[in-house]
């Protein structure tokens, strides 16, 4: 017979006149701190070199960063940047209906506009809807397969900033599509099955359940497609339009100061980006009211609570030393 396993005995906790005796080490991270040295001194090196080299020429970026040309040719691009989004994502929520809807010719239609324009390229696009007046140099107005009441001309219905603006929205919904798509499928279908049950119209059900949840999955890919149609603006150049690139390399085929309008480009680009992604971080935190119980605090929040905090502490610190100070006396 094996004898029975007796259970071990318990142990007694320490003393606490030892747990005061022990040392506490704290952990060490010596790889962090080297990984911090070798970055904080390739950063230093980096701005040293932006400022240090004449190359750059920071003189002439500062004289053209405000040049009424650039400014006209930034404003350019945001009516591009808003034209082409706004459109884009109007025609891209309709073929994404289109595709969920229960019609097989709708989901036909969609799939086919979705395949074609994300297949070809951007460029070529813009460069059909540029050279449209040689397809149709006159598009008329009647009747389906019946009599035209007028026509006017293709020249002048689509002019070149109207055909610039109609290429990167139709290239756009392509996308917008799937990314509006996405956003609906994401919300659980039993929600809809409920609001059916209660009796709530379809459209309330649209505005007020799906709607909201989509829109979290949806702004942050939005959000990269807004800031992606920024800097594709730059395409139109092939078309002649003044957008900013196409306007930069106007300046510098002139002056010759190839880097210094390049820089210009990229503050102005960087500049826009900016605004977006703080646009898209304030959208996102509003569409968050309904799933986080605390929304996170906002830069300017921040801030406040850092100074807040720092005030606190400062007179923490002021109390002891008045209390230190009063007990020596």
């Amino acid at each position: 017979m094996v004898p029975p396993m007796s259970a071990p005995a318990p142990t007694k906790p320490a003393p606490v006149d030892e747990i005061s005796t022990l040392r506490v080490v704290p952990a060490r991270h010596p790889w962090r701190w080297v990984a911090t040295a070798i970055v904080a001194v390739l950063l230093a090196m980096a701005i040293n070199a932006l400022i240090t080299n004449p190359a750059w020429d920071w003189p002439t970026v500062g004289e053209f960063v405000v040049n009424a040309s650039i400014l006209e040719a930034v404003r350019l691009t945001v009516v591009l940047t808003l034209l082409g989004v706004g459109l884009g994502f109007v025609l891209g929520t309709v073929l994404a209906l289109m595709r969920i809807s229960h019609s097989p010719l709708l989901q036909a239609v969609s799939w086919t506009y979705i395949w074609i324009f994300r297949s070809v390229p951007l460029i070529l696009q813009l460069l059909f809807w540029y050279n449209l007046a040689i397809l149709y140099n006159e598009i008329r107005f009647g009747v389906p397969f019946g009599p035209s009441f007028f026509g006017v001309g293709t020249m002048e219905l689509i002019p070149p900033v109207a055909a610039a603006a109609l290429g990167l929205a139709l290239h756009q919904a392509a996308y917008s599509a799937e990314i509006v798509r996405s956003g609906f499928l994401s919300v659980d279908s039993g929600q809809l099955e409920a609001a059916a049950a209660l009796g709530i119209p379809r459209t309330r059900q649209v505005w007020r359940i799906i709607l909201p949840q989509a829109m979290r999955t949806i702004i942050p890919t939005a959000g990269n497609e807004v800031v992606g149609m920024v800097k594709g603006t730059s395409v139109v150049y092939i078309m002649a339009l003044p957008e900013l690139f196409y306007q930069v390399q106007v300046v510098y085929t002139r002056n010759g100061r190839v880097i210094p309008l390049l820089l210009v480009a990229t503050f102005w680009y960087l500049v826009l980006t900016t605004v977006l992604t703080v646009v898209q971080y304030y959208v996102e935190r509003y569409y968050a009211r309904g799933s986080a119980r605390a929304l996170p605090p906002t830069p300017l929040q921040r801030v406040r609570r850092t100074v807040t905090e720092v005030r606190a502490r400062a007179q923490r610190r002021r109390e002891q030393s008045e209390l230190l100070s009063g007990g020596a006396r």
